[in-house]
């Protein structure tokens, strides 16, 4: 047996630079994520406060903090060391009781995705700067030439970059990035509100605060958000001033209880577009956070119903059991792996109160005049589409905020719409009926008896009287054969005009019964309950009828 090589036992991984690549260069994929990870390092670093610096015009930003900092050692052996994570000692909380939100260590590797150039540079208190230039042009160099780690040497920082903002900075970090890759597109306004938005560990701890170009990021970025949402479904507990203060005036709420450590939020908009993040393709969605960090954007399609609510739900759900012991969190920091079994089992019971939610949501909905979810069985067809329409109908009559009247005339439109959901309905079925029988007749060429003739004469007398009136020479009615001036009672006699109407079930007797209360259909009068539930009753005979006399 042939003997080892002297000092085989001393083998060691190397790891090749295009692993950058891999771990984190092409993994971040919005500035909002590099931003974020920015903003993060500060929080674990126990900063205060975060300041961003954005100049359009050179195609940069600087990043600011003032948290403990590093010195030489820690740059280079905890920045700079890809995997390096400050929970290797088993601690998930910052000095001063911060929950971490680093975790991989990996999360640097999104500072170099979105410039040409960054330059970090950072101090402990009473200490010096150090830091370095990372030349993303250099590095891809570098990893071309699959050179060591150790033959890729940082460049030495221009303090000069930094000089009105290092003034009066005892410690902390920041980041210079030039030339960002595919410009700063969005204005300063857009970017404050997706801070506001997407950074919620920033508006919930007193203790943190971003600014951006001098002014603080707080809920009131996205009053706008506020003024287009119509509900809202607080989950458990929570207490945000987004919900507590913005979201005041919706027009109704309810609190949902949720097994475990869960709290958030869920709110509906009035439109779709609504969702839409200020002028951009991006969608507000409902969204998980873990420690007040966004770690899974839209987590309803983990759930689809594709039921028309979906669409114009957004909201905020708070797990922070999620970071425990497991790393349950995706390499690209966007994500939680999918099958982790605390993962699904929170999902299994936010799924049951979303059911809840869509259902609340399509009665709130058309209580309020607007259109619901048409999906939902637990309205017919009819009085559903009835509702609606009313809603349509009443919209027109909504008079301005500043009117003395609009509350009045919202109770009178409310007062109305319960009965207008019957008697819409009950007009489409007079409509259609009548309009099919006429259609019958005259298909079957049943002739119109003298009786009908001269009451149809007579009627149309009155009309013409009526139009003289009115100053109205127009025709009126599309058709002015006689039919189209029979009633149903009319009709009926054309149709059963052989049988016996005291002995004989038949549509005429149905008919004479329905007549007085369409009559009051017709002119618009609102019904009692007995009238309703008679004409509900008739009705279903009068259909069974047509039905049997057209088929």
């Amino acid at each position: 047996m042939s003997e080892l090589v002297k000092d085989d036992n001393n083998f060691s991984f190397e790891i090749s630079l295009s692993v950058l690549n891999h771990l984190g260069r092409n993994l971040y994929r919005s500035f909002a994520t590099v931003l974020g990870e920015a903003i993060s390092n500060a929080w674990d670093a126990d900063a205060k406060n975060v300041w961003v610096y954005i100049d359009k015009k050179k195609n940069s930003f600087i990043i600011k903090d003032d948290g403990f900092g590093m010195d030489r050692n820690d740059f280079q052996n905890k920045f700079l060391k890809i995997g390096y994570t400050k929970r290797k000692t088993g601690k998930s909380f910052s000095p001063n009781g911060r929950p971490y939100i680093g975790r991989k260590g990996i999360g640097k590797l999104a500072l170099l995705s979105c410039a040409k150039r960054i330059t970090v540079i950072s101090k402990k208190k009473g200490g010096n700067y150090t830091g370095g230039i990372i030349d993303n042009s250099g590095l891809d160099k570098a990893i071309k030439q699959d050179l060591h780690p150790k033959a890729y040497q940082l460049m030495r920082p221009n303090l000069g970059l930094f000089k009105q903002y290092i003034e009066g900075h005892d410690n902390g970090t920041l980041i210079y990035f030039e030339n960002i890759n595919e410009g700063i597109k969005n204005s300063l306004d857009l970017l404050k509100k997706v801070v506001a938005l997407y950074f919620r560990f920033s508006l919930l701890d007193e203790t943190f605060n971003i600014y951006i170009d001098g002014e603080k990021i707080t809920h009131k970025q996205l009053a706008e958000l506020g003024e287009k949402t119509e509900f809202l479904w607080r989950i458990n507990n929570l207490e945000d001033p987004f919900v507590t203060e913005i979201l005041t005036k919706v027009k109704e709420k309810r609190t949902i209880a949720i097994k475990g450590k869960v709290d958030g939020f869920i709110a509906s908009v009035k439109k779709p577009r609504d969702l839409k993040v200020m002028g951009t393709e991006e969608r507000v969605s409902v969204d998980l956070f873990v420690n007040g960090r966004l770690r899974e954007m839209d987590i309803l399609k983990h759930m689809p119903s594709a039921r028309i609510p979906e669409s114009y739900l957004y909201g905020q759900i708070h797990f922070n059991d999620l970071d425990d012991a497991v790393d349950r969190f995706t390499s690209s920091r966007e994500g939680v792996v999918a099958d982790d079994p605390k993962y699904t089992k929170f999902l299994s019971n936010l799924k049951k109160k979303i059911v809840l939610i869509l259902d609340d949501w399509d009665k709130w909905r058309l209580k309020h005049g607007k259109d619901g979810d048409s999906e939902n069985k637990r309205l017919s067809p009819k009085e559903r589409k009835s509702r609606e329409l009313f809603g349509a109908v009443s919209d027109e009559y909504t008079l301005p905020k500043n009117s003395k009247n609009k509350n009045t005339v919202e109770g009178w439109v409310n007062d109305l719409r319960l009965d207008a959901s019957f008697n819409f309905g009950s007009y489409a079925e007079c409509f259609v009926s009548e309009n099919l029988i006429r259609k019958y007749i005259q298909e079957k060429q049943i002739p119109i008896t003298a009786e009908l003739v001269s009451l149809s004469k007579d009627l149309k007398n009155r009309e013409k009287q009526s139009k003289a009136k009115g100053n109205i020479s127009i025709d009126v009615r599309r058709l002015p054969s006689a039919l189209s001036y029979l009633d149903m009672d009319s009709l009926a006699k054309l149709v059963d005009n052989k049988q016996d109407r005291l002995k004989d079930a038949s549509l005429l007797r149905d008919a004479t019964e329905y007549k007085p209360i369409r009559d009051a259909i017709a002119h618009t009068a609102l019904l009692t309950d007995p009238a309703k539930a008679k004409l509900t009753a008739v009705f279903f005979n009068i259909k069974a009828r047509i039905k049997n006399l057209i088929k």
